[in-house]
């Protein structure tokens, strides 16, 4: 009796342990990145025969003034083309302006883009399509791609807004800070473009190269609101007025990238 006793308490114990060497492993399993790039995704930047742009991906800095005004704002300003008037105007109360006040309104703008999600569609747009049959061959065809015809992949809002333009831009650079990826709302993959890569295709058996363009995919949040700058005294600030939000979505392609599936028939 007491030797059963001690048998089941040794079976409880090493199951215990096992259930402990379980959970540690399942802890130290990482998720993996949803915006890494897989194997079959391959960069075409230096094949690329279309010199792509990168210009929408340039980011405008504030003025110190400007830095100043925003930083005291209750909302945040993100929108580049409001940041660009506010560095181009010239806000210098007299500091002998006892009494003065003003209110200057800048109109109504989309002040700040808040990702809610960003996920990428690996295969977002058919772009080319390379065939090799090798029906009564002697042997193993190796085939790689080739572009055929000069491709055009262009991006956009799921819906429309106001102010599409600045929209299109704020999500843009968010997008970017969340996948580390070169993106813009239109890139080219230029006729001739090919890859060294090869495929094999087998005896009496065709060969089937697909490449796709892929983007990203963001959803997030648009805060608009009207814009004054209020000057009292030789004081001045930026205040924000009649505030919303608005959902959006928007398609970004990823340039200088595709994505291939090969199939045998």
């Amino acid at each position: 009796m007491k030797f059963t006793r001690i048998l089941i308490a040794m079976m409880a114990l090493l199951m215990l342990t096992l259930s402990f060497s379980t959970t540690g492993k399942a802890d130290n399993v990482q998720k993996k990145d949803p915006t890494e790039i897989p194997n079959h995704v391959l960069n075409i930047s230096k094949e690329n025969t279309y010199p792509n742009s990168n210009k929408d991906q340039i980011v405008l800095e504030p003025s110190e003034l400007v830095k100043e005004l925003t930083e005291e704002s209750d909302i945040v300003i993100q929108n580049p083309e409001l940041i660009r008037i506010l560095n181009e105007s010239s806000l210098k109360p007299s500091p002998l302006a006892i009494g003065y006040r003003g209110m200057i309104f800048m109109g109504h703008w989309p002040l700040e883009y808040t990702s809610e999600e960003t996920n990428i569609n690996w295969q977002y747009k058919k772009v080319n399509s390379n065939q090799v049959s090798n029906a009564g061959g002697e042997s193993a065809k190796q085939m790689n791609y080739e572009q055929q015809e000069e491709r055009y992949v262009k991006g956009g809002l799921t819906a429309e807004i106001e102010n599409p333009k600045d929209i299109k831009l704020m999500m843009l650079q968010q997008a970017q800070k969340n996948t580390k990826l070169p993106l813009s709302f239109q890139t080219v993959i230029g006729k001739g473009t090919n890859k060294e890569n090869e495929y094999g295709v087998p005896l009496n058996k065709a060969g089937i190269l697909t490449a796709y363009a892929p983007a990203v995919n963001e959803k997030g949040t648009i805060t608009f609101g009207e814009v004054y700058v209020e000057l009292k005294g030789s004081k001045k600030r930026i205040v924000i007025k009649n505030v919303t939000k608005q959902g959006i979505g928007a398609w970004i392609p990823i340039q200088d990238h595709l994505s291939f599936t090969f199939n045998v028939q």
